[in-house]
């Protein structure tokens, strides 16, 4: 059996391992942490940001739908009453002219009377002048 005893070397390579975790600790461990905790933060933030954005987004897309929506509601009530309007303007017209249309064909009534008369007139002394040149033709000799 062997025995061992514990010498100094021991102790010495206790203190050094554990002077080693200090010094890894405060130069290595916990920059690595703050680096860590750090980009955590940041990609928090940015998740926050990017979160913010998309509220804002879907906000603004709402928005626009709505006033989309409610500019084709306008345009439509805008173009029923254009039609209105115009539906109303032609009756006025159409009323208009048809109060005209029995005016007008009084006056082209008297006008062709007129006319009918002048050209009876025309005719009747003609048919007169005509008929005592044949009657003077037919008897040789002059008729009045």
């Amino acid at each position: 059996m062997v025995n061992v005893i514990p010498d100094i070397t021991l102790l010495y390579q206790m203190a050094i391992f554990l002077a080693l975790v200090f010094v890894l600790n405060i130069l290595l461990y916990k920059p690595i942490l703050k680096i860590i905790d750090r980009r955590k933060k940041q990609l928090d933030e940015l998740e926050n940001e990017i979160k913010l954005f998309n509220d804002s987004v879907d906000k603004k897309a709402s928005e626009y739908e709505e006033k989309l929506k409610q500019a084709k509601a306008n345009a439509s009530e805008l173009k029923k009453e254009i039609i209105l309007e115009g539906n109303e303007q032609a009756k006025k017209i159409v009323d208009a002219v048809r109060g005209e249309i029995p005016a007008l064909t009084q006056q082209f009534q008297q006008k062709i009377e007129k006319e009918i008369t002048a050209a009876r007139k025309i005719l009747d002394e003609q048919s007169k002048k005509l008929s005592v040149d044949i009657a003077q033709k037919v008897l040789g000799r002059s008729v009045r």
